[in-house]
C-alpha cells in the first residue's frame, strides 16, 4: 500500500522532490487553477496555512489546466498571479494532469484512495456534475478528479484520511484539518 511520501513530484522549476520531505506532517494536497470560479479559495487556504504551519500542517498546491482550460499560463505565470492577488506562501509545484493516461500518479493514487462521489446537492452543484461529466468523459477510467480545487487530506503518516471536492465550504475543511491536527 502506497502513503504520500512514496511520491515524487516536480517544483515550479522542473526539479524532483521527494513527498517524504512532508513526512510527519498534515498535508493538504490540492489541483488549482487560475482561472477557475474557485480561485477565490486560494484566500482560505492561504489564512488556513499561516495559521496552522507552526503546528505541522503543510499545502501542497499543483496547478491544472484539465479542466476547460482554466488553467493556461506556465509555471512561472501562475505562481506570480497566486503570489501577487492572493499572498500565498504555500508551495506551489509544476501544472500536471490529474486525469486520463498522463495523469500524475500522485493523483492517481489520491483518487483511487478516496474517489470522486459526486458535488454535493442543490442546482449549483447539480449544474457543476453535469459540466463535469462531459468535461471529464475523455478521461474514462482514468478520471481521478471532478474539478479544480479538490481536496485531498493526508494524516502525518502519509495516508489519506479525507476528500473535499471544490463544493466543500472551506470552513468544513479547516473544521477537518484542525481536527486532524
Amino acid at each position: 500500500m502506497s502513503k504520500l511520501y512514496d511520491f515524487t513530484v516536480k517544483d515550479r522549476t522542473g526539479a524532483d522532490v521527494s513527498l517524504k520531505d512532508f513526512e510527519g506532517k498534515l498535508v493538504l494536497v490540492v489541483n488549482t487553477a487560475t482561472g477557475c470560479g474557485f480561485t477565490p479559495h486560494y484566500d482560505p487556504l492561504e489564512a488556513m496555512y499561516k495559521d496552522l504551519k507552526d503546528k505541522g500542517f503543510e499545502i501542497l498546491d499543483f496547478p491544472c489546466n484539465q479542466f476547460a482550460d482554466q488553467a493556461p499560463g506556465s509555471d512561472d505565470e501562475i505562481h506570480e498571479f497566486c503570489t501577487m492577488k492572493f499572498g500565498t506562501e504555500f508551495p506551489q509545484f509544476a501544472k500536471v494532469d490529474v486525469n486520463g493516461e498522463n495523469a500524475d500518479p500522485l493523483f492517481a493514487w489520491l483518487g483511487t484512495e478516496k474517489p470522486f462521489n459526486g458535488f454535493g446537492k442543490g442546482l449549483k452543484n447539480a449544474a457543476l456534475n453535469k459540466f463535469a461529466a462531459a468535461n471529464n468523459k475523455k478521461f474514462g477510467d482514468k478520471t481521478y478528479v471532478g474539478w479544480n480545487f479538490t481536496k485531498w487530506l493526508v494524516d502525518r503518516d502519509g495516508n489519506v484520511i479525507a476528500r473535499f471536492e471544490p463544493t466543500e465550504d472551506m470552513k468544513e475543511v479547516r473544521k477537518a484539518v484542525e481536527a486532524a491536527l
